[in-house]
């Protein structure tokens, strides 16, 4: 579960400029999180297949914003995926 604190405090690190809460960069450091925390919830409870569908929606929706970014802007894809340390 990804707390309102831990929430604000990604958005901060993680935003283009001052306002900005739906940057993909934003989304996608949001998204690696929940992802994050999911996987250990699954590790876990191993017969959650419900939570693990929601997990692999939340992949799909956070490769499709890496996509888009990569596509516009490849040098703050590069930045953003440095930062997370994904693999591409």
């Amino acid at each position: 579960m990804l707390t309102h604190e831990k929430k604000q405090e990604i958005i901060a690190k993680y935003r283009v400029h001052e306002s900005d809460t739906g940057s993909p960069e934003v989304q996608i450091a949001i998204l690696s999180e929940r992802i994050s925390s999911l996987d250990s919830h699954l590790k876990t409870h191993r017969g959650d297949h419900h939570s693990r569908r929601g997990l692999l929606k939340m992949v799909g929706k956070r490769r499709r914003l890496l996509d888009y970014l990569k596509r516009k802007d490849f040098r703050r894809y590069e930045t953003l995926i440095a930062k997370l340390g994904l693999r591409k």
